[in-house]
């Protein structure tokens, strides 16, 4: 349409005003792109937030499943383009001349566009924890407090809103997303952690309302793209789009195409499910170490620890549906590390310690 074309090519101009005149700062915003990956989410945010505070961990994972989920069905409908391919088809600019848009090894992202997954993911997560920090000031009552509670939301929010342009704009800068694709990709965020703000049912969740919701959001993705197949609609429309116009083919990941985040989140939901279901979670953060600060201090430190060994596990590509399964176990470990093995080894650990001191 003309109001997208007319969307897509000043983005374009605001793309290329970025790489021209904030080529110094190309490293940082490149390191932000990476802050905004929806990945460290399990491997980096939660780990910390769960061994301090159980209730806002699991809201976290629960808010980039269901966030992530929701991307997914946007991108669908959306068919959003990005600009480094976008660019290179389009027949708006005269004579073929179009306009030359640097690519980085970040950038080859292979699904649709629109809402930016990064942006989305960033903000639905950080709008988490700054509510579940603000949640411990708001209870103060006496005059200084309520002033020092202020200046703590001013502060909070103010790290938010500056962390979430960061991202918006690095992702702009390297061509991977439109601006009006990451500030959609923001709103939307925020409004799926305001309503975990008022679901209090995922806390007391049991396994089995976490398996009919892992088959529950399966089945919806798989079937919408199976009956928009038959009516000879390809939401994976963009993949190839991706592979034709990347500057690197060694940049094109498997990792980065929609059922691949699909499946990554789907085994956390799983593996948070039967972390927190299983006897090893009860006996160690339902235990008598539980409140103890040296547990959860030891607790953080293993599982990040452990988490980065993770990042060593090359999954194979070569086979599609080989790397999904395998996706699927690798991301169901990591929640069931934070929740449940780790705890229960530190546990273990602490309690034949007390045992040989008495």
């Amino acid at each position: 349409s003309i109001m997208m074309d007319l969307l897509h090519s000043n983005g374009v101009l605001i793309i290329q005003h970025l790489q021209r005149d904030y080529r110094a700062y190309q490293d940082f915003l490149n390191f932000m792109s990476h802050v905004g990956d929806p990945r460290n989410i399990f491997s980096i945010y939660f780990p910390l937030w769960f061994q301090l505070n159980q209730v806002v961990g699991t809201k976290m994972i629960w808010v980039a499943v269901i966030g992530d989920w929701f991307n997914l069905i946007f991108k669908w409908i959306l068919f959003g383009h990005r600009p480094y391919w976008w660019v290179q088809e389009t027949m708006i600019y005269p004579n073929q001349s179009s306009p030359c848009l640097e690519q980085f090894p970040i950038t080859c992202e292979t699904g649709p566009g629109s809402p930016s997954g990064h942006a989305m993911g960033s903000s639905c997560v950080w709008y988490v924890m700054v509510t579940a920090a603000l949640s411990y000031t708001v209870r103060w009552k006496d005059k200084s407090a309520v002033t020092l509670h202020r200046l703590t939301w001013s502060f909070l929010w103010s790290i938010f809103w500056i962390i979430q342009i960061s991202v918006c704009i690095s992702r702009v800068f390297i061509a991977t997303h439109f601006p009006h694709q990451v500030v959609l990709g923001v709103f939307a965020g925020i409004l799926v952690a305001e309503a975990f703000e008022h679901t209090p049912a995922i806390q007391t969740a049991s396994l089995r309302t976490y398996i009919k919701t892992n088959l529950f959001l399966f089945i919806f993705a798989l079937g919408f793209y199976l009956s928009l197949k038959l009516l000879d609609i390809d939401l994976l429309w963009s993949v190839p789009k991706a592979k034709k116009w990347c500057a690197n083919p060694d940049w094109i990941n498997i990792d980065t195409t929609p059922f691949a985040g699909l499946v990554r989140n789907l085994g956390a939901l799983f593996g948070l499910g039967v972390g927190i279901n299983s006897e090893m979670f009860l006996t160690s953060c339902r235990g008598e170490n539980s409140c103890k600060i040296s547990f959860r201090i030891l607790c953080i430190a293993a599982s990040l620890a452990t988490l980065q060994l993770y990042n060593f596990i090359k999954i194979p590509t070569h086979t599609e549906y080989l790397f999904y399964i395998l996706s699927f176990c690798k991301s169901a470990a990591m929640p069931l590390t934070v929740v449940a093995l780790v705890p229960y080894c530190v546990h273990s650990l602490m309690r034949t310690t007390e045992k040989k001191l008495n």
